[in-house]
């Protein structure tokens, strides 16, 4: 797999601070739109992968990024919420950092309007990695390979993020199954049942995870109540960003990033289907597109197969 993206990363020759980083947009793999993004360096972004994948970064050096984004499952978490210091639990799923890149806003309820801010708060959450940003300065400064790493640059949360962040741009993944067929002209990419598939997403589920003409990203970046996490008398138990709204996540991996929804309550793809199918639960903020639907079983499995050929290729 070859992204033009790793071109861009040879742009800069050192993790340097600089007072305004150029920025620079780089094409992604088929059904990918191009990116535009802060340009970074080739060591810059390694240092990143090195930060995403260090427990260090925790405050009892057991819980790294990569736990709760595990490249083993779509750098997601296969349990319904994650686990942090301690074993403490969250309350929501951990989405996939796949193509985070172009979301514009990060979070389940889209509080960090960047991938630096998103990758600031886990470090600093209680019930995640819960370390203080000076002792984990500190922690940093005394090993003399992340002396090396950061290149001469001074060991700052601002640096660090930075860098967790430029690596997070590089994980792009497209080029699926469904890529193919949709944009690559190759009609055999799919099969029959995931042609009927699409066909019953193109009528019930494109409003809100949208395909493009040329490119699609599989949302609408916008926030909905669809009715997830209310409990038995109607009341909601997670407001989201308000009302009971989350925002829509791409379709993207979604075949290996289960469980689903933000309170990871849906197994698989089928319960998800069928819990559309019911028209979700009943709430004064239920947004109006959440309503019944009839569809055959055959339309069932259908939109499932169409699920899993959204699975594109793994960035390495």
């Amino acid at each position: 797999m070859k992204y033009a993206i790793l071109l861009a990363l040879v742009l800069v020759g050192c993790g340097r601070a600089v007072p305004e980083r150029k920025r620079v947009t780089v094409t992604g793999a088929l059904g990918l739109p191009p990116l535009e993004m802060p340009e970074a360096g080739a060591a810059e972004v390694a240092l990143g992968k090195r930060l995403f994948f260090d427990p260090k970064l925790s405050a009892d050096g057991r819980v790294a990024c990569a736990s709760c984004h595990d490249p083993r499952h779509g750098f997601a978490d296969p349990k319904p919420v994650s686990e942090g210091v301690g074993g403490r639990r969250g309350r929501r799923n951990a989405p996939t950092v796949l193509n985070a890149a172009y979301w514009r806003t990060q979070f389940w309820d889209g509080r960090a309007p960047s991938l630096e801010q998103q990758a600031r708060g886990p470090i600093t959450n209680e019930l995640e990695m819960a370390h203080e940003p000076a002792k984990l300065m500190a922690k940093l400064k005394a090993d003399g390979e992340y002396v090396q790493a950061f290149g001469g640059r001074e060991i700052t949360m601002e640096a660090l993020v930075e860098a967790i962040a430029a690596y997070e741009r590089t994980l792009l993944s497209g080029n699926s199954a469904a890529d193919r067929y949709l944009y690559g002209g190759d009609k055999t990419a799919l099969s029959e049942e995931a042609i009927l598939g699409l066909k019953v997403f193109r009528q019930h589920c494109v409003s809100c995870h949208m395909i493009g003409r040329e490119h699609g990203l599989f949302t609408d970046h916008e926030f909905h109540n669809i009715g997830i996490g209310v409990n038995a008398v109607g009341e909601l138990t997670d407001l989201g960003q308000s009302k009971g709204r989350f925002r829509t996540p791409s379709l993207r991996n979604v075949a290996r990033t289960a469980p689903y929804m933000h309170d990871g309550s849906l197994k698989t793809l089928r319960q998800v289907v069928d819990y559309y199918v019911g028209g979700g639960n009943s709430n004064p903020h239920l947004d109006a597109r959440i309503r019944p639907l009839a569809l055959s079983g055959a339309e069932r499995a259908g939109l499932v197969a169409f699920l899993e050929s959204l699975n594109g290729e793994m960035p390495q």
